[in-house]
């Protein structure tokens, strides 16, 4: 299937979908715990935007065009940040500069595959990924020469920083609520 036509296909109901490699496949449902960490997220994302000014806006599951084969890929990552405006009727989240997945242990193939296809998007500079086994994240960043590095960093739970959108924070703000915060704040 081609973007375009996918884009207009009338998707069976109660599942998201993207298109990866012409290919429809549904995304399964977020668990509670996954729900959490993305809405957290994009509190602590959108708000620190909001004090910085700008355009830059925060975006939950946004559809994105891969740079590779992208008439034929439609992604949905968990959250998009992006500083260009949106044009009217836009499908697509335009000129990501930061893209975060949240890794299930039930679809970390499926995860990474689409962290390494967020790679071929031009104006991509960072993708995090968010653990919710455990409270951890690996960071992706684009080196200064435009290429990426071959492995992802791990992320200090103690310092997350994120320069593409002059964040900078820990991990423990993102899992409130959760398991795992109550978890870790039970055994220190």
């Amino acid at each position: 299937m081609t973007l375009e036509a996918f884009l207009v296909w009338d998707a069976p109901d109660g599942a998201r979908w993207q298109l990866v490699d012409g290919v429809p496949v549904a995304m399964a449902p977020a668990s509670p715990v996954h729900a959490s960490i993305q809405t957290e997220l994009a509190r602590l994302i959108g708000n620190h935007l909001a004090q910085q000014g700008g355009q830059c806006r925060a975006y939950i599951a946004p559809g994105i065009r891969l740079g590779r084969n992208a008439d034929r890929n439609f992604r949905i990552p968990d959250l998009g940040v992006s500083c260009t405006p949106l044009a009217r009727g836009e499908m697509m989240l335009p000129d990501p500069v930061l893209l975060v997945e949240i890794l299930s242990p039930g679809n970390a193939a499926e995860t990474w595959t689409n962290v390494w296809a967020y790679t071929t998007i031009s104006s991509v500079r960072e993708i995090l990924v968010i653990r919710t086994d455990l409270i951890g994240a690996q960071l992706l960043r684009r080196d200064p020469d435009g290429s990426w590095p071959p492995v992802p960093s791990e992320v200090d739970p103690g310092a997350l920083s994120l320069q593409s959108i002059g964040l900078e924070t820990t991990l423990s703000p993102l899992y409130a609520g959760t398991w795992l915060l109550d978890h870790a704040n039970r055994s220190n």
